[in-house]
């Protein structure tokens, strides 16, 4: 057993003095995006996810700290390069109350901040969980608005499509549906973009954990768009079913807000389904690598 001399502790205190120094700032330097950020999370249900990505990352560079630790250490002054850029991406973004800008910057800083204290060797091991943040940052308004848009219109498609199939006479104008007792909107909270922005999350780390393959990593999280699409075009029709059948309370209350639970527990079950025909078409064995 070997005791550190003081030579050892000295560069250890110097190491955890130099981290505890940059956790600070980076602190000082991003709190107020934080606290915003945490209030979207809280607050608006396409995002509570967000609460899980800072963990969950922090995770996934844990599980490669043996990689980290024996990479070459090579620090590079262009991660300083990106850790100016990225601070003034974030000064561009609280002056134009930007949320997006300011809260984009986290990532080039935190990315910034591995280059320049290790190097490009440091900086390739922590890629993933690095980008993984990229999920905790809410969309642009005008993106998300552009997306959510023609969700709704194919939610109201698939909805009418099922319904009548059904022999439920209804008549779709755009995204409302009009049934002989009531009449449905599917809303931007109906359109499918919270299931389709949760399910994508929950896609990429299910497929982490499930497959080292990284082809079957990106089907599981492209599967992510068709499933929320039919998943949430089936909570519409039902909707739609309960209200002619039962009346129009039906679609209200308890049942709607339930049923959304319910299609995004289906819509996980479908990603299951999908893993497990990849897997026995194509065994891990045969396709090999990653």
């Amino acid at each position: 057993m070997r005791v550190p001399g003081p030579s050892g502790l000295a560069v250890n205190r110097r190491a955890l003095l130099g981290t505890a120094l940059v956790v600070g700032a980076f602190a000082a330097v991003y709190w107020q995006v934080f606290v915003r950020l945490f209030d979207a999370w809280t607050n608006d249900g396409n995002y509570s996810h967000g609460w899980l990505i800072i963990p969950l990352s922090v995770y996934f560079a844990w599980e490669r700290r043996g990689e980290f630790f024996a990479a070459p250490s090579r620090p590079s002054w262009l991660g300083l390069a990106a850790i100016i850029s990225s601070l003034a991406v974030l000064i561009a973004g609280l002056l134009g109350a930007e949320l997006f800008l300011s809260r984009i910057s986290i990532v080039g800083t935190v990315a910034g901040l591995v280059l320049f204290l290790y190097g490009w060797n440091h900086l390739q091991v922590l890629m993933f969980p690095i980008g993984f943040l990229l999920l905790m940052i809410p969309i642009p308004a005008i993106i998300f608005n552009q997306i959510a848009f023609p969700l709704q219109l194919l939610a109201s498609q698939f909805g009418e499509f099922c319904m009548t199939s059904a022999r439920i006479p209804v008549l779709r104008e755009g995204n409302v549906l009009i049934l002989a007792h009531t009449t449905l909107e599917v809303a931007e909270a109906c359109s499918g973009i919270r299931s389709l922005i949760s399910l994508v999350t929950l896609g990429l780390v299910f497929g982490y954990f499930s497959d080292p393959r990284l082809w079957v990593r990106a089907a599981i999280v492209g599967s992510a768009i068709p499933v929320a699409i039919v998943a949430n075009g089936m909570r519409v029709a039902g909707t739609g079913m309960a209200a002619q059948w039962y009346g129009p309370e039906a679609a209200e209350g308890f049942f709607h807000d339930f049923s959304g639970w319910a299609v995004f527990a289906v819509a996980f079950a479908l990603m299951l389904a999908i893993h497990r025909a990849i897997v026995y078409l194509w065994p891990a064995g045969r396709s090999g690598g990653r």
